[in-house]
C-alpha cells in the first residue's frame, strides 16, 4: 500500500510535465527548458546530499545510475521538449499512454521482475481504456510525424530509467538515486544549457518561467523522490501501471493550463483505469527486497 501510495504521488508529479513542457517552449528555447531543468534539479540534489551526508555510490551504482541519467534527466526531457515545439501536450499523451508497459518490460529485462498472466491481461485492458478514451476524446489524430517519433524514443528512454532506476532505489532509496543521476549527468546538461542560452538568449513572462520552475523542482526532482520509492517499495512493474492514469490527468491539466477541451468521457475512462490499478494491486509479481532507504 505504501508503494502505492508513493507511485501515486509520482504520478501526479509528472501528469502536469507535458504542459508544463508545452507552456515553457512557446518562450523558450526547447534544449535551455530540456536541460536547463536538469541543471536546476542537479543544485537542489547537491544540497540535498550535502545536508544529508549521503555516502557516495559504489563504482557497480555508478554504472547503473548513468543508465538512469540517459533515460530520466537526458533522453526524455530532451525529446518531449523538442516534440512540444509541434504538438499539443494532449497529443502527446496519447505516445506517453505506451510507458506503463514499457515500463514493465524493462522491470523484467533489468530488475528481474516476473509479473503473473493477470497482470499483464490487466495492464493490457488499462492500456486500451485509456487509448479508446483519447481516441474518443479527438486527441488521436493525423499521421506519424517527427514529434511522433521523438516521442516514442522519450517513452523508451524512460521506461528504461524508470526500470533501472526504481530497482537501484531498492539500494540507495528514492531520493538518492535521482540526486546522483541528475550530479552525474551535470557535466552534460551544464554545458548544453549555457551553450543554448549564449545561442539564444531566454527571454519569457511569469508564466513561461513558473513552468520551467515545476519542470526543474518538481517534474525532474520532488516527483521522483515519490516514484522510485514507490517501485523500489511496490514491485517496478506493479506500481508502474499507475501511470495508466498519467494521460487523463495530462488531459485535465491541459484542458486548465492551455485550454484544451476534455470531453466527460474522462470520468468514465478514469473509472476503467482505477478498475484495472485495482486489478494489477491484487496480483503479487516477484519483487526483490528493498535494502536501501
Amino acid at each position: 500500500m505504501v508503494g502505492l501510495v508513493l507511485g501515486a504521488l509520482g504520478v501526479l508529479a509528472f501528469s502536469m510535465s507535458l504542459p508544463a513542457t508545452r507552456v515553457a517552449v512557446r518562450q523558450l528555447d526547447p534544449w535551455f527548458v530540456a536541460f536547463g531543468r536538469a541543471v536546476g534539479a542537479a543544485l537542489l540534489a547537491w544540497a540535498y546530499l550535502r545536508v544529508t551526508g549521503a555516502p557516495r555510490p559504489t563504482p557497480g551504482q555508478w554504472r547503473r545510475l548513468s543508465i538512469v541519467a540517459l533515460g530520466v534527466v537526458v533522453g526524455f526531457p530532451m525529446f518531449t521538449s523538442l516534440a512540444l515545439v509541434t504538438q499539443t501536450s494532449a497529443h502527446g499523451a496519447v505516445v506517453i499512454t505506451v510507458l506503463p508497459a514499457m515500463t514493465a518490460v524493462f522491470a523484467v529485462l533489468r530488475a528481474g521482475e516476473r509479473p503473473p498472466p493477470l497482470f499483464w491481461v490487466a495492464s493490457a485492458a488499462g492500456l486500451l481504456a485509456v487509448l479508446g478514451f483519447l481516441t474518443a476524446s479527438g486527441a488521436v489524430q493525423g499521421a506519424l510525424s517527427l514529434a511522433d517519433l521523438f516521442l516514442l524514443a522519450a517513452v523508451v528512454l524512460c521506461g528504461l530509467g524508470y526500470a533501472e532506476g526504481g530497482a537501484l532505489a531498492r539500494e540507495l532509496g528514492g531520493a538518492r538515486t535521482i540526486c546522483w543521476a541528475l550530479l552525474l549527468s551535470l557535466p552534460v546538461t551544464g554545458p548544453v544549457t549555457v551553450v543554448a542560452a549564449l545561442a539564444d538568449p531566454p527571454h519569457a513572462g511569469t508564466v513561461a518561467w513558473s513552468a520551467f520552475g515545476y519542470l526543474a523542482l518538481v517534474s525532474m526532482f520532488l516527483g521522483f523522490f515519490a516514484w522510485y520509492a514507490g517501485l523500489a517499495r511496490g514491485g517496478i512493474a506493479q506500481v508502474g501501471q499507475i501511470q495508466l492514469a498519467q494521460p487523463v490527468l495530462t488531459l485535465v491539466w491541459s484542458a486548465l493550463l492551455l485550454g484544451e477541451t476534455v470531453t466527460p468521457a474522462s470520468i468514465g475512462a478514469a473509472l476503467v483505469v482505477l478498475g484495472c490499478v485495482v486489478l494489477i494491486q491484487r496480483t503479487r509479481p516477484r519483487v526483490p527486497a528493498v535494502v536501501g532507504r
